[in-house]
């Protein structure tokens, strides 16, 4: 295979089965740029490059001085009383009042339209009673919209893995529109991807699953067991190869990202990813005998 952009393939067929050890290299199986959710000074970063993080754990917070004040306002609001209980006594007076006219009218000693005013002042008490509850039900959706963009304030891990680079520090502004520079990489280092690039005579060998043992160049070495779990369809004809993922398991994190190993392959067996079917080439009927020239 002339050509390959990749260090010699090595062995490769041996009878029905194929052995033999092949270049690769071990990736994070997840890496995150993170960024503000708005735009807004850094108060703080948590972490720097190298540590480890944990899912939930708070990586950044920017200065939320002025967001923290309008959420306890809006919180305020959320719990005042007055207007309700100045509306329910209102209420209460007013159909009181409305019961002694509806007697005093049945009895003819007002007239009706002095019973019909306090029958109107009684249904503009319960309107005062429900839009004031209706604010304090505002209130407390406000309450929770400024809650949550006080939560964005402050930046959470949304992995298990290690810092890979810290491009801003404290005082500088992250701006959420800005695509080029993000605060902080992580890579999630728990779960390891194995890139592996195979012959073509290897397609419809491997089989999803399988166990593959890994061997991470020096100084790392090592013996590690991955397992097959995507195996490509889109072969590159150039270099006559395809790739293949592995995914291996990182207990405690001790296995670091971006080495280069090999992929030591047993003989095949097991159920083998069939390539696709291909439609049989249909035969034109024979041409018509031709005149003699």
């Amino acid at each position: 295979m002339r050509g390959l952009p990749i260090i010699a393939l090595g062995a490769l067929l041996a009878g029905r089965g194929l052995a033999g050890e092949f270049d690769c290299i071990i990736e994070p199986s997840k890496s995150v740029e993170v960024r503000a959710a708005s735009e807004g000074l850094i108060e703080k970063i948590w972490v720097d490059r190298g540590d480890m993080v944990r899912i939930g754990q708070v990586l950044v917070t920017l200065d939320s001085g002025v967001e923290r004040a309008a959420a306890d306002a809006a919180r305020y609001r959320s719990t005042m009383q007055g207007k309700i209980r100045t509306g329910e006594s209102r209420v209460e007076f007013s159909s009181a009042k409305y019961d002694r006219r509806e007697k005093l009218a049945s009895q003819s000693f007002i007239s009706l339209h002095d019973r019909d005013e306090a029958l109107t002042e009684k249904r503009l008490a319960e309107s005062e009673l429900i839009e004031a509850r209706d604010d304090r039900r505002l209130a407390e959706i406000e309450f929770r919209r400024l809650s949550e963009q006080l939560r964005l304030r402050t930046i959470k891990s949304p992995l298990d893995g290690v810092v890979v680079d810290r491009l801003l520090h404290a005082g500088e502004l992250a701006d959420n529109r800005d695509l080029r520079k993000p605060i902080l990489r992580l890579a999630d280092i728990g779960t390891l991807y194995v890139e592996v690039l195979m012959p073509l005579e290897a397609f419809g060998r491997l089989a999803l699953g399988q166990s593959v043992e890994v061997l991470p160049e020096a100084p790392v070495g090592g013996r590690y067991t991955a397992t097959v779990k995507v195996i490509d369809r889109v072969h590159d004809a150039a270099s006559g190869t395809f790739g293949v993922r592995l995914e291996m398991a990182n207990p405690g994190l001790k296995l670091p990202a971006g080495i280069k190993c090999r992929a030591s392959f047993p003989a095949i067996g097991g159920r083998p990813a069939t390539p696709p079917a291909v439609r049989p080439e249909r035969k034109s009927p024979p041409a018509p005998p031709g005149k003699p020239m």
